[in-house]
């Protein structure tokens, strides 16, 4: 019998909200006295939110959401999981801040949230959870206001061909890959010490997938751009920069990938 990808997912991330929110990753103590956790892709790309309704897909516990917020959008966030959902909508209570926060799976989105949006926005190790990108394509597309922007910025699909479970990096998973992939590891890249086992199921998206994903719902790409470095040290052997972000020793391909667009 096939098992329930999404419920396995959502069990794991229930149980790495806690984990995350007392780990130094998240830094939730700077985070509650006013620091915000955007980094400098999406602040460079959404630059102006003030006034500016925004939908956030997969916002885990809510601070990207939050930050948003305390920029002045009127954010909505999206999750999977109630855990993360329950903790977002603390934090906005005691935050005092305005954020709405719904728990569905990503790809149900219009069946919870009926508003159209000026912004639709989701980051960082998003569409690997989703086995077909064409649903998720339409539901941005609908989910946006005319003439609305979607951004998002993601770990490119290179990265996710490696297994990173043994001692050394692997080339292990096609570009595109059908199939699902089923790994269990200990911790989390937040707290790789933690006493928990990661169980998950994920897919790999080319560039091309992507794109054809969101152009079908009928949206016009502004700008495709990849990075070789990223904000984020969650890669095996990452060298930080002056800038503070990370690279690999050789670059030898990009780490992040960006896309914005607009509906036509």
């Amino acid at each position: 019998m096939k098992p329930n990808y999404f419920d396995i997912n959502k069990s794991t991330w229930n149980q790495k909200v806690n984990i995350h929110a007392a780990s130094d990753f998240y830094n939730m103590d700077a985070f509650k006295k006013g620091e915000i956790s955007l980094k400098q892709y999406e602040l460079q790309a959404l630059s102006d939110v003030n006034g500016k309704s925004l939908l956030h897909l997969q916002c885990h516990f809510g601070q990207d959401t939050l930050s948003w917020s305390r920029l002045g959008a009127q954010c909505t966030g999206v999750d999977l999981s109630d855990e993360g959902i329950t903790l977002a909508k603390q934090l906005n209570t005691e935050l005092d801040l305005d954020a709405q926060f719904v728990c569905c799976n990503v790809l149900e989105t219009s069946k919870h949230v009926n508003d159209t949006f000026d912004i639709v926005f989701t980051s960082y190790g998003v569409i690997g959870w989703l086995p077909d990108l064409k649903p998720w394509g339409q539901m941005i597309a609908d989910r946006l206001h005319t003439g609305g922007t979607f951004y998002m910025v993601e770990f490119h699909p290179i990265v996710w061909m490696y297994d990173y479970l043994g001692e050394k990096p692997i080339m292990r998973y096609a570009y595109n890959r059908q199939e699902v992939i089923y790994e269990e590891e200990q911790g989390t890249y937040a707290d790789e010490n933690a006493d928990f086992i990661s169980k998950t199921y994920s897919w790999n998206h080319g560039l091309g997938e992507v794109v054809n994903a969101l152009t079908k719902a009928g949206l016009h790409i502004d700008y495709l751009n990849e990075h070789d470095e990223s904000p984020y040290n969650v890669l095996p052997d990452l060298v930080s920069t002056k800038s503070g972000m990370y690279v690999t020793k050789d670059k030898l391909y990009p780490l992040i990938f960006e896309i914005k667009a607009t509906k036509l």
